[in-house]
């Protein structure tokens, strides 16, 4: 799934962005990039939750399918 790999990348992104800013101590941009990590790494268990649990509607017909069979 692109958004799950999309949304970890973004998250690393903004991780090194939180530490840089953190260690040249620049509060605002530190509080800034801290809240961008937070709604990335948000996301990225979102789409990776969605892209391992599937559609329940499909597996659905999958198991009916095997009965019927």
């Amino acid at each position: 799934m692109k958004a799950h790999k999309y949304w970890s990348i973004g998250a690393i992104v903004t991780m090194v962005g939180t530490f840089y800013t953190g260690y040249k101590g620049l509060k605002a941009a530190h509080k800034y990039f801290a809240f961008g990590s937070l709604i990335c790494m948000i996301m990225a268990v979102y789409s990776g939750h969605k892209m391992i649990s599937g559609n329940k509607m499909t597996r659905k017909q999958m198991e009916l399918k095997e009965v019927e069979e």
